[in-house]
């Protein structure tokens, strides 16, 4: 029998509601396998994925398709998600006056990340990945709480609990009981910014290709 999915039509509508406060726009759930054991988690859609309801399109999924092509899987082997689902948007300066289409993609701040936390930590239960990859420092941080540069620690796995919300009603976070095999490494969207990246994603992707098959 299949188990119970935490990761329910309420659940959303609710999440959606929590995070109505906010300067985001649209919803993208995540794609990909269900019983992958591979997920991937980034920091949130932008505006072309929430038009699209597909993760990681555009110039940066050319660079996640990278990705995937060194380390021999495809889209449908693995599940993409990301630390909120609603694109945020920037703010407008003093005198501007631009449609929220036209405005560019930001950081998302942290009550916007409590908001949805509860669907992230939904699917991870649902999903029950080995290992889980964060792509940049939000998603790092979102799952562990770790404070270290990720300049300094990309690439290395390690094994640990991750931060839940402790419930709907008590917006803090707790450990889980589970441990979670954690890969940290770059959002495909940071070579855009210093292509030097390049070759340590590669390596990243080399060390995480080894990873896989070791759980194989």
């Amino acid at each position: 029998m299949d188990k119970k999915r935490k990761l329910t039509e309420e659940l959303i509508e609710i999440c959606n509601k929590r995070m109505e406060p906010y300067a985001c726009e649209g919803f993208l759930m995540g794609e990909g396998n269900l019983n992958a054991q591979v997920m991937f988690v980034g920091e949130a859609p932008g505006r072309q994925e929430v038009i699209e309801n597909k993760p990681f399109i555009g110039k940066a999924g050319k660079v996640m398709d990278q990705y995937f092509d060194w380390l021999n899987l495809s889209r449908d082997d693995v599940y993409i998600t990301s630390a909120i689902r609603s694109r945020p948007y920037k703010s407008l300066k003093p005198g501007q006056h631009k449609p929220i289409s036209q405005r560019g993609n930001r950081t998302p701040n942290q009550s916007e990340i409590l908001a949805h936390a509860p669907l992230l930590d939904a699917q991870i239960e649902d999903v029950a990945p080995k290992i889980i990859v964060t792509l940049g420092g939000v998603a790092l941080r979102r799952l562990t709480g770790m404070k270290e540069r990720l300049i300094d620690i990309h690439g290395t796995a390690f094994t640990s609990h991750l931060l839940k919300l402790h419930s709907l009603d008590d917006n803090h976070y707790v450990e889980t009981e589970q441990t979670y095999t954690i890969f940290p490494t770059f959002h495909p969207a940071s070579i855009f910014y210093n292509q030097k990246l390049e070759a340590a994603i590669k390596n990243d992707m080399e060390k995480l290709k080894h990873l896989i098959e070791e759980i194989e």
